[in-house]
């Protein structure tokens, strides 16, 4: 019995031992086929995205027309849905803040309206046919030609992008040299706008849906009832409180025909199911847009300050790793002047009527050479 056990245990080692040995076999002959010497970690990630990027460049442009309409019935659901709750609330309380509200929230609209059609409709500027790029960083190697300073290639487009920042799919555009501004434009006053609304909102996000104050009104297709406190009578039904009745020691009532309290709009805006509904839903909407467009107003606006674009921005990052803070980005002039530059603030033109106001003028240069520090531009404007 102890010699039969010995070797069924001798059996199970080999066994072992084979399998194992079968396996390290099977892994080495792997290894041996797809080895690469330049094998690392952003590699093998690069790998993993590549479907990633395969359905960006395939799909993205068909995307971009869809985001186009999200952002547009967006926009006009919040506005909608400021007229329709926000102004007979507002009205209620005080006409003269109403008009303030209305002009100063028409005025953002525009803005908005404005600069986001032009960062849409501008092309963001490319690249002139070969025999006129005089300056020349590198060559692209998906379109084959010279490519000037600060230029570089979207996979979306196909095509290079003078001072590309990024490929915008809610603009279905390249932001760009010539629409970087209407876009950095539309976002400012785009989370101005929401935090507008939800300052001038947020009263009644309060009364509304926190304390749930209805004023005796309920729902209900009784037009008789609508606008009305409501009791029940001694049938039972829903009847329309007019006047206040008051009952005495003997349990006989007696009507004094007092006018009952007026029902203020927040009391009505909680009784209206889709008045509720539509309040939660500015909320929601208000705030997500906030808080992203928040996030990248800020990015966006260091970098700007910084004279460089988000691409640039990554770039630099990495050869001050490499390099050292000695380091110096050669089209940082300044955040006061970077900021003139990129608002294109040269010329004579203002910031009240060219940043405040909607303008279409477009920055001063070709976006195919470019001054750096140190040169005679630095001393402008």
């Amino acid at each position: 019995m102890v010699v039969i056990r010995w070797k069924f245990r001798g059996l199970c080692r080999r066994l072992r031992e084979c399998v194992a040995w079968k396996i390290s076999q099977a892994v080495l002959i792997f290894r041996s086929l797809t080895y690469n010497e330049h094998m690392n970690q952003s590699y093998a990630i690069d790998f993993l995205l590549e479907p990633v990027f395969w359905f960006v460049d395939n799909f993205a442009q068909y995307l971009g027309k869809v985001f186009i309409f999200c952002v547009t019935i967006l926009t006009s659901a919040v506005v909608g849905v400021a007229y329709w709750v926000g102004l007979p609330y507002w009205w209620q309380r005080c006409p003269y803040t109403t008009v303030f509200l209305v002009i100063f929230g028409n005025w953002l609209l525009i803005n908005i309206i404005f600069h986001y059609y032009k960062g849409v409709a501008t092309e963001p500027g490319y690249p002139p046919p070969t025999t006129h790029v005089s300056e020349a960083a590198s060559i692209c190697r998906r379109c084959i030609s010279p490519r000037p300073p600060r230029t570089h290639h979207c996979s979306v487009c196909d095509r290079c992008i003078l001072a590309m920042d990024h490929h915008c799919p809610w603009l279905n555009n390249c932001v760009g040299y010539y629409n970087a501004r209407f876009f950095y434009l539309y976002m400012v006053y785009m989370v101005i706008g929401v935090t507008f609304i939800i300052v001038a909102g947020i009263d009644i996000g309060y009364k509304v849906l926190w304390l749930n104050d209805t004023g005796g009104l309920l729902p209900n297709n009784d037009p008789d009832l609508i606008g009305h406190p409501v009791r029940l009578n001694q049938t039972g039904a829903l009847v329309p409180v007019k006047e206040i009745v008051e009952y005495d020691s003997f349990n006989s009532p007696r009507e004094h025909h007092l006018p009952v309290p007026p029902i203020t709009e927040a009391q009505r805006i909680a009784a209206h199911p889709w008045k509720r509904k539509a309040v939660m839903f500015m909320a929601i909407t208000c705030c997500a847009v906030l808080i992203a467009l928040g996030t990248l107003t800020i990015i966006h606006g260091r970098n700007i300050g910084r004279g460089e674009t988000s691409i640039e921005a990554h770039i630099n990052e990495k050869l001050r790793k490499h390099i050292g803070t000695q380091y110096k980005n050669p089209y940082d002039f300044g955040k006061r002047k970077n900021w003139r530059l990129f608002l294109g603030l040269t010329q004579g033109r203002t910031f009240i009527r060219h940043v405040l106001l909607p303008s279409g003028h477009l920055p001063t240069g070709t976006g195919v050479s470019w001054h750096t520090v140190g040169s005679p531009y630095e001393d402008w404007p």
